[in-house]
């Protein structure tokens, strides 16, 4: 508002004394300065005080002193003398009567016709006509306003604008505003005020006297504000306005500026009040422009960010103008830069003219300067990046003095040079002229040359050494996105950077500074990063190494690269930094794949087995964990050495056949090195700290339910519930610090005095279950050892139920081992004499080595129970070994059997599918091989027939007694003998049972996990006698139904026998409709049979068969007919066979025929009780008879069974 210049305005002093109401400090002022308080002071004076303090009272007379010598206090008096209810009644007439007109100016109230100009007018007048004349035109301005909607307009106004009588309008106003405030709110007031000119003055004089209204006009000023005040009058009139407020109430311009930003209005506004604070302390690292502006645009609230931004494009669509706001700060800036900057550095200077030109020696960049011009550096990048800025000529050349000035070597000078550099990278167009490329040359040479200095001077593991590395490597491979992220990320802001700017930048990069020899030259000797861990933030060597191996730079170059991945994997520690997998990775891919086809030798070189063994040596000295010594290595190490070996077998097994067409064969690491790793150790080391790991423990998992299934059995995972939830570690809890520790050599003595120390063995061996499975490793040898002992004879049960818990503990951390030290230990004692020890290759080879131990396992359910766990892990690792070794041999094989077959006719070469089905052959033989020994060691031995042990009582304590099982040959019910008189006499608590059903579950999960056993297990066959218990301990053998009938149509008679014997068991158990389906179908088959099979055939099929149609019709009731029809069809081909050879054999099938049309009258009374009655045939007469004539008599007893099975049923 240059329309009020030359008027005074009311001074911070005074306005400060007016708020505080210091009498003292008003005694103070000049009568210039006082003149423009006194309608506050006059009607401070004249008002009744609400304060009747004693102080008060004598401040009042000091105020009346005050005024006694101001004339014009009398115009004021006389102005407070008016009745200002009528005033303010008539005002409220006016305002109506205008708002019904429409807002034409027609007849006023407040003010009858003038005579005279408004000036004239108001000089004539009595105080009450001067207070009308101005409310009316005040009124007059207010409700333009109203109706103007937004829409700026300046008020010609003879009253505001007359210089003699501003003051005595000032106190009318003042007054006005003062006694009516309920008809003139303050804010309204204050808003026509921007309307008038010289409103910026009357609206300090009024808020000067009205001290406590401050806060409240300036919110509404902001408020009704323009979002962008430069573009328009109104706002530069308001921008004023509020400025001026703010000199006059300096310490309240920061929440002022604050009150801008939350409303977004007025963006000039907060940039002039920051220009005119002045902090208390002029020694501020950085200063409050630079603070602010940044605050604005790099924040998080993106509605500031674009206001700011739209205040700064705007800008410069104007002509510069030196009132302007955003020139004003610019040059500010500019001025703050040029300060800072080295004085010999400082070529160009900005106009002022107020610095002159520097000495000729060269001086860095001072320390204390470092911070701010890193402020500065950011700041110039948002303006620029974010807001859009275009630098002048001026401002581009001290910009890029600044950017490559010379820090010292502190942290805040490594932080300054890495944003210089990104701000070159994001702003290119900085470098115009030869000599400023020439200048940025020279200072990217000197990073070079310096950038280990300032590593080990600063004390700082991230240094730009490594961003320059880095870009140099992103250009060299093209990956401008990955250097504009970079740069964005290292400046703390998205900028939009176009990748066709930076080929300037990549020339001078590739060519003259950071040729790729060079970079990787350079990179090898960047030293690793000490306790590398993802709470080192920024760009380290480990970032650049992985880029360099993704463009297969060292590779290309010839430069060994495996020394410094191996120290880096060895100084790291947790949390787990982020780079280090995908480090791994690349590397392990550089190692099996060329750089290119023409040159298949350039790959880097594994780590050696040797280097391996040296991080794993503390933990394979003693077991699987090194609690001897202290470790030289991590965990963390020791992980990802683990990953490392992991994915290199798994990736050179996934690359062999494009090795082999390069005729290039890695090195795998042998078996011995994996053997001496503590693989599931170290993986359960990692589940308990997967927040401190990352991903790592996932991919291991990966890698092992792949490469090591036998490692990630679901038992396993249950069983490490148990050992190392809540109870164990509560049960730990309670035991004494001071409790005895027992040593090995205590405990394999105990063993040795078996079975006279078993109480003091059962004291050490329940103190190791509350030892923690990592702190029994010391123990493993003597528990393994000894296992054998254990099968003498008066051993506790309890002993080897403990036994059985701390191996299975041990399972847990150390299972490789543990099973070799097991399989040995429980050897038959020839093979012990022997001493044939085997290893865990054997073992994989053949798994079934595992169970030639000694047999008395077999009846020792505690041990039973580890061979079991043994034997399913080794099968799985079997299949997994084969596996591998096929993928091993099977490429390079054939590739040299391609090479050997060139040229000579008539040999073609072996298909890969025979190689794969010999493997899968070669497993299932394995797998059913293992169930049927499992499956004979379940059958009682000769000693357990003679004590009564029965295989049938597991089904028949399922399903009670079978009526039609019979042994073969049986007759009746006199020759079967009584079920409970098969019970042995112990009921089902044996060692046999146990067994069985350890066994049966393992047999579950085997056909579960793959059917194809099942069938290939019950398509060999096994003893009948088996058939009750598999179908009543094995719950997925209701599998079998669904090849029963392949089975069934197999030529070998035994094959059919053995289906239709487990159908009906199977039947018995699972009363299903597709039993009932395949039920029909045997039947059918057992009549098609009939009538082909020779005479010698029949009797040895259907003597063992025609007891199975008793369990048919015991399961589905419906098949009686069925069963009825087969049974006359059976009895009448055996006695017309039987006729021919002149035997009467005529009454046995009139009795067959009325069997089956009245099976009820068969049924004869005894003692109250239903009873079927057979004839009586002594044993020569049965032994006599031939084949015909025993499968007629079988028919009777199968009819009887069944009506007797209904009978029992009903």
């Amino acid at each position: 508002m240059a329309d009020s210049t030359g008027l005074q305005f009311v001074s911070s002093y005074a306005f400060e004394a007016m708020q505080k109401v210091d009498v003292v400090r008003l005694a103070a002022l000049s009568d210039p300065e006082l003149r423009l308080l006194l309608p506050c002071l006059v009607r401070m004076a004249l008002c009744a005080p609400a304060d009747q303090s004693q102080s008060w009272a004598q401040d009042k007379k000091l105020i009346l002193r005050l005024l006694s010598g101001v004339e014009a206090v009398n115009s004021i008096v006389a102005l407070l003398s008016v009745d200002f209810h009528a005033l303010e009644q008539d005002a409220r007439k006016e305002q109506q009567l205008r708002h019904k007109a429409g807002g034409s100016n027609g007849e006023s109230i407040l003010v009858s016709q003038l005579q005279h100009g408004l000036t004239l007018e108001f000089e004539h007048s009595d105080p009450l006509r001067r207070l009308r004349l101005a409310l009316s035109e005040l009124l007059a301005i207010m409700n333009k306003v109203a109706d103007s909607n937004g829409e700026f307009f300046l008020k010609s106004s003879e009253l505001f604008e007359s210089p003699v009588y501003l003051e005595e309008v000032a106190d009318v106003l003042c007054i006005l505003q003062a006694e009516l405030p309920s008809l003139l709110p303050i804010v309204d007031v204050a808003e026509a005020l921007l309307h008038v000119r010289n409103g910026d003055w009357f609206l300090c004089l009024l808020v000067a006297n009205v001290p406590d209204s401050f806060n409240e006009v300036c919110r509404g000023l902001i408020k009704n504000g323009e979002r962008q005040d430069e573009e328009s009058v109104g706002g530069r009139r308001r921008t004023e306005a509020l400025r001026q407020l703010c000199q006059m109430n300096p310490s309240q311009a920061l929440n002022i500026r604050a009150m801008v930003v939350e409303e977004c209005h007025l963006p000039g506004l907060g940039v002039a009040l920051t220009l005119d604070y002045k902090p208390d302390t002029a020694d501020e690292a950085v200063s409050p422009l630079v603070s602010y502006v940044s605050g604005l645009l790099l924040g998080t609230n993106s509605k500031v960010r674009t206001w700011f931004s739209m205040f700064i494009r705007n800008g410069q669509q104007r002509k510069r103008e030196s009132s302007s706001v955003l020139w004003q700060m610019r040059r500010q800036l500019l001025l703050e830069l040029v300060a800072i900057l080295p004085r010999s550095r400082s070529t160009h200077v900005p106009n002022d003219g107020d610095m002159g030109e520097g000495s000729s020696g060269y001086s860095g960049l001072r320390e204390e300067h470092v911070v701010k011009a890193s402020a500065l550096l950011r700041l110039y990048c948002a303006l620029m990046g974010i807001a859009g800025l275009r630098p002048t000529d001026e401002e581009a050349e001290q910009l890029l003095q600044l950017m490559t000035s010379r820090p010292p070597a502190t942290p805040a000078g490594v932080r300054f040079v890495s944003l210089s550099f990104c701000k070159l990278l994001a702003f290119p167009t900085l470098v115009s002229t030869p000599e400023q490329e020439q200048l940025m040359v020279m200072w990217l040479s000197w990073m070079i040359k310096e950038e280990e200095y300032f590593e080990s001077a600063a004390g700082v593991s991230a240094s730009f050494g490594e961003m320059l590395l880095l870009v140099a490597m992103y250009f060299h491979s093209n990956q401008l996105s990955s250097i504009i992220e970079l740069v964005c990320s290292t400046l703390g802001m998205k900028i939009a950077i176009k990748p066709s700017s930076l080929s300037k930048m990549k020339t001078i990069f590739t060519q003259e500074i950071f040729t790729e020899q060079v970079v990787t030259a350079h990179a090898v000797r960047v030293a690793v990063t000490n306790n590398l861990s993802a709470n080192i933030t920024g760009f380290l060597p480990i970032h650049c190494i992985y880029q360099l191996l993704r463009s297969r730079a060292f590779t290309k170059h010839k430069v060994s690269i495996k020394d410094w991945i191996y120290r880096q994997l060895c100084e790291t520690t947790t949390p787990i930094h982020t780079q280090l997998i995908p480090l791994i990775d690349a590397y392990i891919n550089s190692i099996l794949t060329p750089a290119s086809k023409a040159n298949p030798e350039a790959t880097n070189q594994p780590i050696t087995e040797q280097e391996i063994l040296n991080v794993f040596q503390a933990s394979a000295g003693q077991g699987e964990v090194g609690r001897g010594g202290r470790q030289r290595y991590s965990i963390t190490t020791q992980l990802l050495i683990l990953y490392y070996i992991l994915s290199y077998e798994e990736n050179l097994l996934a690359s062999t056949k494009q090795l082999a067409l390069m005729q290039k064969k890695p090195k795998s690491y042998s078996a011995a090195l994996m053997d001496q790793i503590p693989i599931k150790y170290l993986v359960t080391q990692a589940q308990g700290l997967q927040q401190e790991f990352g991903g790592l423990h996932s991919a291991l998992l990966r890698l092992l339910a792949t490469n090591y299934p036998h490692l990630c059995l679901v038992e396993d995972w249950v069983c490490e519930e148990e050992v190392t939830g809540t109870l164990p570690l509560l049960r730990k809890m309670m035991l004494p610090s001071n409790t005895c520790r027992y040593t090995q050599s205590q405990l394999h003595q105990a063993f040795q005095k078996l079975p006279s120390s078993s109480p003091r063995l059962m004291r050490i061996l329940e103190h190791l279950t509350l030892l923690s499975p990592a702190d029994l490793i010391p123990y493993a040898e003597a528990l393994t050892t000894s296992t054998a002992l254990l099968l003498e004879p008066a051993v506790p049960r309890r002993i080897l139920q403990t036994l059985n818990k701390l191996w299975m503990g041990l399972n847990t951390v150390m299972p490789r081992r543990l099973w070799v030290m097991t399989v040995n230990a429980l050897q038959p004692s020839a093979k012990l004499l022997r001493q044939q020890r085997y290893t865990q290759n054997d073992l994989m080879v053949d798994p079934l080595i595992v169970l030639r131990c000694d047999q008395r396992v077999y009846r020792c359910p505690p041990l039973m129970d580890i061979v079991l766990h043994m034997l399913n892990g080794y099968l799985l690792a079997s299949k997994a070994y084969l596996h591998c070794h096929l993928k091993e041999t099977a490429d390079f094989d054939r590739q040299s059997q391609t090479v050997s077959n060139l040229g000579v006719p008539g040999q073609p070469d072996t298909p890969e599918v025979t190689r794969e089905e010999l493997k899968n052959a070669l497993l299932a033989a394995q797998d059913s091989a293992a169930v049927q020994i499992l499956l004979e060691v379940c059958l009682p031995t000769s000693e357990e027939q003679q004590l009564g042990a029965n295989t049938e009582s597991l089904l028949r304590s399922i399903r009670g007694p079978m009526p039609g099982k019979s042994k073969k040959g049986s007759l009746g019910p006199r020759a079967r003998g009584s079920v409970k008189d098969a019970e042995p006499e112990g009921g089902l608590l044996s060692d046999l049972r146990e067994v069985q059903c350890l066994i049966c579950c393992l047999l579950h999960q085997m056909f579960i996990a793959d059917p194809n056993i099942a069938k290939l297990v019950h398509f060999q066959g096994y003893p009948q006698a088996l058939l009750p218990l598999t179908v009543a301990g094995i719950p997925s053998i209701h599998i079998c139904l669904d090849f029963i009938p392949e089975l069934l149509a197999q030529p070998q008679l035994e094959k059919q026998i053995f289906a239709i014997q487990l159908l009906s068991y199977l039947c018995t158990q699972y009363a299903l409709p597709k039993s009932l389906s395949v039920a029909r179908l045997a039947i059918s088959v057992m009549g098609t049979l009939l009538t082909v099979l020779t005479r010698a055939k029949r009797f040895s099929f259907f003597m063992p068969t025609l007891p199975c149609l008793v369990a048919f019709c015991q399961a589905f009731p419906p098949l009686y007919d069925d069963v009825a029809a087969l049974l006359v069809q059976v009895g009448q081909v055996c006695a017309s066979d039987v006729a021919t050879k002149a035997r009467d054999i005529d009454p046995l099938i009139a009795r067959l025929q009325y069997l089956k049309e009245k099976p009820q009258e068969a049924v004869v009374p005894v003692e109250g009780s239903s009873k079927l009655t057979l004839p009586q045939r002594t044993a020569e007469e049965l032994g006599g008879t031939d084949p015909d004539v025993q499968i007629c008599y079988c028919v009777e007893a199968t009819f009887m069974d069944i009506i007797s099975s209904t009978l029992h049923g009903l």
